[in-house]
């Protein structure tokens, strides 16, 4: 099974990929970018995403609705996980020998309090955390620490100093899953479908967000997350995005009837079983 990921193998997309299809062979479409992943997706329909939406951190990845949107790709999953960072050298190194560590400058802002424990370690951005740890065992990088998923050191022959370096310990990130909606039927069973996710515009009239809100409550609909972004070219109109979740499908299904006259530019981005 190919999945299109942002990152190398080791990397937080990667092993996103890897619990998700926990039990089948995945075969991880490495991209330097998020427009990447699409791009490979589009050129290998059989081809499917593992894309990054949300961190309980950072915040939405505000970009990435945009490329969904204008790629016309269907989710079809969703999987939350938890980012756990450690910090790794090569093997026969220890604490003495680092003199510099090197991380995605994210992933070193999640463990600054570690980082302050050792002021003499030069801290150095690099584009990818699973890439630092490749850049070490491929150039044979002495004095040198990479921050990362602990399962890089496994594939990159790294040891590992010390695991659970995060400040944070509650920090998940939310990744969707992706394919051709041609493929989505086969790949997705509806009848255990009880999340969406959703775009759409309003007219600029006082009250029109509220009214479909309401629609959604009537119908016993929860809203889990709501996300707006300007329209450019038009000033002061706004996409929302909404995920929305239900315990009947064909409730949800209705709701969608009854919202539909009040809105504009409706389109689905996917029907999945939320986790």
């Amino acid at each position: 099974m190919k999945v299109a990921i942002q990152g190398i193998r080791g990397s937080f997309h990667d092993i996103a990929a890897h619990e998700y299809f926990a039990g089948e062979e995945v075969e991880p479409v490495c991209c330097d970018t998020f427009k990447g992943l699409f791009d490979a997706m589009k050129a290998d329909d059989n081809c499917l995403g593992m894309m990054a939406i949300e961190n309980t951190i950072a915040g939405s990845l505000l970009h990435n609705y945009e490329l969904l949107r204008d790629s016309g790709m269907t989710i079809i999953g969703e999987h939350k996980l938890h980012i756990e960072h450690s910090i790794m050298c090569l093997p026969g190194q220890d604490w003495p020998d680092l003199t510099e560590v090197n991380s995605h400058p994210v992933a070193l802002a999640q463990c600054r309090e570690f980082l302050d424990k050792h002021p003499r370690l030069k801290v150095v951005e690099v584009e990818d955390t699973a890439g630092a740890a490749e850049n070490i065992s491929r150039n044979t990088l002495k004095g040198h620490a990479a921050i990362c998923h602990a399962g890089a050191a496994k594939l990159y022959g790294l040891r590992i100093l010390q695991k659970s370096i995060e400040d944070n310990k509650h920090n998940y990130t939310r990744f969707l899953v992706l394919c051709d909606p041609w493929n989505a039927d086969r790949l997705r069973d509806l009848n255990k479908s009880n999340k969406a996710s959703l775009v759409f515009t309003l007219p600029h009239e006082e009250g029109s967000l509220s009214q479909v809100l309401s629609i959604f409550t009537f119908y016993k609909i929860n809203l889990t997350k709501i996300q707006s972004l300007p329209i450019i070219g038009r000033e002061w109109q706004y996409l929302f995005y909404i995920d929305v979740s239900f315990d009947d499908y064909l409730r949800y299904r209705q709701s969608i009837d009854a919202v539909r006259p009040l809105i504009k530019e409706l389109k689905i981005l996917g029907e999945y079983e939320g986790k």
